[in-house]
């Protein structure tokens, strides 16, 4: 069994400790939380010791791994300790702000021969791996371009905390939301070489009301566009089109095939609990089972883009992504 500690008992850490309860493999023992009373009731209730000190949980021996559930900002000191400690680590997208940082935190785990798992959890829904099938499958034939949206209505159901800041969460959606739809692009077709993105700020809030949309060209030669809004409900749409034909996802379980003289088809795939999933492939790397299926070359190309991205906004034209 491996003992881990969860660091950051907000909405995503504790949704993290719910799926992992009752798991074969996984026990989470220990919560760090800097607000200890807000956390503690819910520790009560899933039995976890509860401290404000990372550091004391990085000297047990008794804890094998830590799952990161905190401010983007403090993840490169944190993973970095962490593989220090000989932990195996967790952390939530994004995994850093900056290509360089997330570098580091990659080659500081692979020097102490631990795991660092990013946790992109809709690359496990069933409806966006059967894409990924199809597209390197080459059912859809020579991909010409990719359309993708998130939103999330975040920015009308949280009106304090970190995720609102600027410094936290730059681009108005694209650090949350949008940053799901580029990471499901480059796992579908690879790196970005260049973006031209635009960001309108209506309001600054809160709520903030903006709109993030971005225009791409991929190293393959394909083109695609992106947009996000925190304010509007829950839509996703992935869809990639070719020369045989194009398909589309439009949640977790659908899919819709288009190919020329015939209807539109829509497939649906059994729902599956995606955050187990994410933990479960964290844990098939620990045990060298099977690598972790967001590798790091593609965190690192999702995180370039990211970067080019919000130099884009800022200077209003299109910014090559630095793929060194």
């Amino acid at each position: 069994m491996i003992h881990g500690a969860i660091v950051g008992l907000g909405r995503w850490g504790r949704n993290l400790v719910e799926a992992s309860r009752g798991h074969e493999r996984l026990k989470i023992v220990r919560g760090v939380e800097p607000y200890m009373t807000a956390a503690r009731s819910f520790c009560t209730e899933h039995d976890l010791d509860l401290t404000d000190d990372l550091n004391a949980v990085l000297a047990d021996a008794a804890i094998d791994a830590v799952l990161l559930a905190t401010p983007h900002s403090l993840h490169p000191a944190q993973v970095i300790a962490c593989a220090a400690a000989r932990k195996q680590v967790f952390c939530e997208k994004p995994l850093a702000l900056h290509r360089a940082d997330a570098a580091r935190m990659f080659g500081a785990c692979r020097e102490a021969g631990v795991t660092l798992a990013v946790g992109h959890n809709r690359r496990f829904w069933p409806s966006m791996r059967a894409l990924r099938d199809m597209v390197a499958g080459g059912e859809l034939g020579t991909i010409l371009h990719i359309e993708g949206h998130n939103s999330n209505e975040n920015s009308q159901n949280i009106t304090a905390g970190w995720r609102l800041s600027e410094e936290e969460s730059p681009g108005g959606g694209l650090t949350g939301a949008g940053l799901h739809v580029l990471d499901a692009f480059v796992s579908l077709l690879g790196p970005v070489r260049r973006i031209n993105a635009q960001l309108n700020s209506r309001e600054r809030g809160p709520p903030p009301l903006d709109t993030a949309v971005l225009m791409m060209d991929f190293v393959s030669g394909v083109t695609g566009t992106l947009s996000t809004i925190r304010a509007t409900p829950f839509y996703w749409r992935v869809h990639v089109f070719g020369t045989r034909g194009s398909a589309e996802v439009l949640d977790e379980t659908t899919l819709v095939r288009r190919n020329s003289g015939s209807k539109p088809r829509q497939e649906s795939y059994p729902a599956t609990d995606v955050l187990r999933a994410e933990l479960d492939a964290f844990v098939d790397a620990i045990e060298g089972r099977r690598p972790y299926p967001v590798a790091e070359a593609e965190v690192l190309a999702t995180l370039s883009a990211f970067e080019a991205a919000l130099a884009s906004m800022k200077s209003q034209s299109p910014v090559q992504c630095d793929a060194a």
